[in-house]
Order: structure tokens, then sequence, then C-alpha cells
């Protein structure tokens, strides 16, 4: 079993930025690939990155260049820089492996983009 919790979120004005952490805990060894996933007031929950154990990445392409995915795996956390953030991109962040697991979805961290 695995445990996430994520932090970091919180109010931002757009074009500011935000730095989310994800700390895991469990058996996180098995873990291959993370992702952070957000679900926006009435929509689905939709992921945003992806990131190998060994560093490798991706990101949807409405997001890259402005998001960074990053994990440090001798403190078994996750990051997620989000720069030039704007209106759209608030949301309730989480994280989970990809594919995500249902029983793993922790509570999330909400980031709302307002001025």
């Amino acid at each position: 079993q695995v445990q996430f919790v994520e932090s970091g979120g919180g109010l931002v004005q757009p074009g500011g930025s935000l730095r989310l952490s994800c700390a895991a805990s469990g058996s996180v060894f098995r873990i291959l690939i993370m992702g952070w996933y957000r679900q926006a007031p009435g929509k689905q929950r939709e992921l945003v990155a992806a990131i190998t154990r060994g560093g490798s990445t991706d990101y949807t392409d409405a997001l890259k260049g402005r998001f960074t995915i990053s994990r440090d795996n001798t403190k078994n956390t996750m990051y997620l820089q989000m720069n030039s953030l704007k209106p759209e991109d608030t949301a309730v962040y989480y994280c989970n492996t990809r594919p995500s697991i249902d029983a793993y979805w922790g509570q999330g961290t909400g980031v709302t983009v307002s001025s």
C-alpha cells in the first residue's frame, strides 16, 4: 500500500508561481512512474505530468513549458513547479501512480489562481 500527501497549494495571482509537494510513504520502491493530476470544479480529473523513477518526464501539451515535474527519491517526494499560472489552472492537485490506482488518491491540495 502507498499513501500520498500533497501540500503547497494556495491562492496565487495570475502569472504567479507555486511549488507543490507530494510526500509518498509505504511501498514506494514499487512505484516506477508517478504523476500529478488535477481536477477543476465540475470537471474530470486529468493528468498534468508524469515522471519515472529515473527522471524521465512527460507533460500535457497545454502545460509544457509552464510546469515542471521532479522527484527526490531520497526523500520519497515529488514536486510540481508551477509558473505563469492562469485562472484555468485553478483545481485540486493530486499525486498518484501512473496509471493511477483508485485506492491511492489522497486529499489533494487546492490551487486557486485569481486576482
